[in-house]
């Protein structure tokens, strides 16, 4: 009888089991795909969603959710995420973070307009936004746009100067250099310990054809790097004066493949 019994009562752990086994794959969903994502392993990320996830999308976490877009966006898949952003438009009007990796996925995919839909549709829209689409109209040769974007912006940071700049570089205007100075005047001081934002404005002042200016501060600068050299050997060149980029060649301790393709660039224009 206790036999009977207690064969009758063994499923019932195997399928508690089971269940529990699928709610707990279930839970760690999102924290798998962000290690895979990590890993840069998109397409197992993909793999474990469409395992896990697909069929119970409307109930996953808005960080799982994240997580596969993330994917999406770095596999190109923009079908996919179409279709996960129909089925989750609830969930981007009161999240930032969806709203932000959807339109990072559309920017990837070259799917301006959609991003730029989501973007001018986000009410409570992040600096991160601004700078995804400052980024996405400077690479499609939209600076006026990437221009227009930043002035809405009421506190910006030194990632937003610095794609304002490559913008202003882009266009290569009297109107850009005018910018370039005014902006440049505004800058807080502890954003010139920002290489990359230097090198920007550096390239900026040299394509605009102010080499002076572009002079005075490179010298002003005590921490030069090798970037900052390419935009003023790169500025020389394009300003044909190109015995000075040799000169500033001759200042590097350790130049790198770029500052010597320049050199070669520079003798080149010389005939020497």
């Amino acid at each position: 009888m206790a036999t009977r019994l207690l064969s009758h009562c063994l499923p019932f752990p195997k399928v508690f089991l089971k269940r529990f086994s699928n709610i707990k794959s279930y839970i760690n969903l999102g924290t798998e795909m962000k290690l895979l994502n990590d890993k840069k392993q998109f397409k197992k990320a993909l793999a474990l969603f469409d395992q896990h996830g697909i069929n119970n999308i409307l109930t996953l976490s808005n960080f799982t959710i994240t997580q596969v877009l993330k994917a999406c966006a770095h596999k190109g898949d923009l079908q996919r995420g179409k279709i996960i952003h129909n089925l989750i438009a609830s969930k981007t009007k009161n999240d930032i973070y969806v709203s932000s990796t959807l339109i990072h996925l559309y920017v990837l995919c070259d799917d301006i307009a959609s991003a730029q839909s989501l973007f001018d549709s986000t009410k409570n829209k992040t600096p991160a936004m601004y700078g995804i689409m400052m980024k996405a109209f400077i690479k499609n040769k939209q600076a006026n746009k990437a221009i227009a974007l930043f002035n809405e912006i009421q506190n910006p940071n030194d990632v937003h100067m610095l794609l304002l700049f490559n913008s202003c570089a882009q266009l290569k205007t009297k109107e850009a250099l005018d910018l370039v100075k005014k902006i440049s005047k505004q800058i807080p001081k502890s954003f010139y310990s920002n290489r990359h934002l230097l090198t920007s404005l550096l390239d900026a002042l040299m394509k605009c054809g102010d080499v002076a200016h572009a002079e005075a501060l490179f010298y002003s600068s005590k921490d030069k790097v090798l970037p900052m050299y390419g935009a003023m050997m790169k500025g020389y060149v394009d300003n044909n004066l190109s015995e000075k980029a040799i000169a500033l060649f001759n200042e590097i301790q350790n130049p790198d493949e770029v500052n010597i393709n320049l050199l070669f660039n520079a003798c080149a224009q010389m005939k020497t």
